[in-house]
């Protein structure tokens, strides 16, 4: 699967007890990224939140609400996770900050991958990534979203930035309820290669964003 077939995405911000963010991150950088491809699942991205350094932020998506909670299932319930996950969830306080996410229109998700993923043992320099949560009309249809998205591209190219993904509340319910996420919340997330302040790039389209995150790539995240 690339991850242009990806009709569904998770934004997920799990907040760690302090100073165990790397200990997660070498674990899931090791055991959890071919583990939940082999799966059916695509890892977009796993990142360290710059601004709350014991929150570990990652994206992965997946081709449909149906095969999410097949793969989910399969992973969940598969070796891997069963063998590291006592030492996982030892790190964290919190995982249930999830945005269940959709492309609102044909182009609009994450492009697949052009390069491969970094190695085991590789070191790549690490890339800044800016995402940006905004409220929106629980009503506005894809065309109006659309609209929105078409005053924010060139807000994010005049700064030199590059949209990488531009995505929406996927409003079917949870597939898979033994992993809760945010309901009630009708939202528009933008992600961007490089590091601007949010705010200023707001348009009369998109109210101020709820959430800005500044965000760094781990060493083995696909996206850079």
């Amino acid at each position: 699967m690339t991850t242009d077939e990806c009709t569904v995405f998770e934004l997920r911000q799990y907040t760690l007890h302090r100073g165990r963010r790397d200990e997660l991150i070498d674990l899931f950088d090791r055991e959890f990224v071919e583990s939940q491809e082999a799966v059916g699942m695509r890892i977009v991205g796993q990142f360290r939140d710059l601004d709350r350094p014991d929150h570990f932020v990652w994206v992965r998506g997946f081709r449909d609400m149906e095969s999410r909670a097949e793969a989910l299932e399969a992973f969940y319930g598969g070796p891997v996770w069963k063998a590291n996950r006592d030492k996982a969830n030892a790190t964290m306080i919190d995982s249930d900050d999830v945005l269940l996410l959709r492309p609102p229109f044909d182009g609009a998700g994450f492009a697949a991958p052009d390069q491969p993923r970094p190695g085991r043992h590789e070191e790549p320099s690490p890339t800044r990534i800016t995402a940006a949560v905004h409220r929106i009309d629980p009503a506005a249809e894809d065309a109006s979203v659309e609209a929105a998205v078409d005053r924010l591209r060139p807000e994010l190219q005049a700064r030199g930035l590059r949209p990488l993904a531009l995505l929406t509340t996927e409003p079917a319910e949870n597939t898979f309820p033994a992993l809760p996420v945010r309901t009630g919340e009708h939202v528009l997330a933008w992600f961007a290669q490089g590091e601007v302040d949010a705010e200023a790039i707001a348009s009369e389209a998109l109210s101020s964003p709820i959430q800005t995150l500044r965000l760094e790539t781990t060493a083995r995240s696909r996206l850079r």
